[in-house]
């Protein structure tokens, strides 16, 4: 049976919520303040940092693993509680699902990056939004999207994913990815909700 576009949209955003909360715990923790290293080791181009101070190794030390851990979670909850609905998914293993989960994981990291790159060059401080009206838009659109985008090609590259998954879960997942940075503002680990 082929990979329901729905369910694996649902699947891939449920998944990623796990991982989030996880996510959103770890940097709340005084410990993975240890781990604030600027990927970017201080690095400049065109006299001005590559990502900045927020994009962190203390991140990837979580999502990585956590978004493993929740494809799996998730997967044996569904196989428990619906089997027939592992039809509509990937077939893969317990552990190709923990393995996908990692990768998903490593791939929303990394679609941030690009983002931050291209806000140093334009002097937009870390955690800050763009100045004027238009690049506040674009940038919150952009923001809500980039992770997703990781995490959606990451899967992509090595499973068959519907066209379809990657419409739902563009339309969905800005939403559920908004609620994580205005609980991140309320928790105290971002400077601004959006």
């Amino acid at each position: 049976m082929a990979t329901d576009p729905f369910a694996s949209a649902l699947f891939l955003i449920g998944a990623m919520v796990l991982a989030g909360l996880a996510h959103s715990a770890w940097l709340r923790a005084p410990l993975s303040k240890r781990f604030a290293m600027p990927l970017d080791g201080g690095l400049t181009v065109r006299g001005r940092r590559l990502l900045g101070d927020n994009k962190t190794v203390r991140g990837f030390l979580v999502m990585v693993p956590a978004a493993a851990l929740s494809f799996v979670a998730l997967r044996v909850v569904i196989e428990a509680l619906a089997p027939g609905l592992t039809n509509a998914l990937w077939p893969r293993t317990t552990a190709g699902y923990g393995a996908l989960g990692a990768w998903a994981g490593l791939g929303f990291m990394l679609g941030e990056l690009p983002n931050s790159f291209v806000k140093r060059q334009l002097d937009v401080a870390p955690g800050e939004a763009p100045r004027g009206a238009v690049a506040r838009v674009v940038g919150f659109l952009i923001d809500r999207l980039d992770s997703i985008v990781g995490m959606l090609a990451a899967v992509t590259l090595v499973e068959p994913t519907p066209w379809m998954t990657w419409a739902y879960v563009i339309v969905i997942g800005p939403t559920v990815h908004w609620s994580f940075s205005v609980l991140l503002y309320y928790i105290g680990v971002k400077a601004r909700p959006a």
